[in-house]
C-alpha cells in the first residue's frame, strides 16, 4: 500500500501566506485551506478542491504560488 501523501513544509508556508494575504484571490484561498489542512494529517483531497485545482493549473492567469498549492492538492486525491 502506498504511503499517504502529506503538503510539504514548503507549500504549507506558502499557503499560510496566500491565506493571510489580503489580496489573495478566492481560488487561491481555497486550495490553500485545502493544502494547510493536509499539512500534518492524511486527509485526501474533495472533488471539489480538486476540480477547482485542475482548472487553477489550466489557466493561464495563475499565479506561481497558486499553482504550487494547485498541485500540491492533485497530488493528495486518490
Amino acid at each position: 500500500m502506498k504511503k499517504p501523501e502529506k503538503s510539504s513544509p514548503r507549500v504549507a508556508r506558502t499557503a499560510s501566506e496566500v491565506l493571510r494575504s489580503p489580496s489573495a484571490s478566492p481560488t487561491a484561498k481555497s486550495l490553500a485551506g485545502s493544502a494547510l489542512a493536509q499539512s500534518r494529517t492524511t486527509k485526501e483531497t474533495s472533488a471539489k478542491v480538486a476540480t477547482t485545482a485542475a482548472k487553477a493549473l489550466d489557466s493561464g492567469r495563475t499565479s506561481k504560488s497558486t499553482k504550487t498549492l494547485a498541485g500540491s492538492v492533485l497530488t493528495q486525491k486518490k
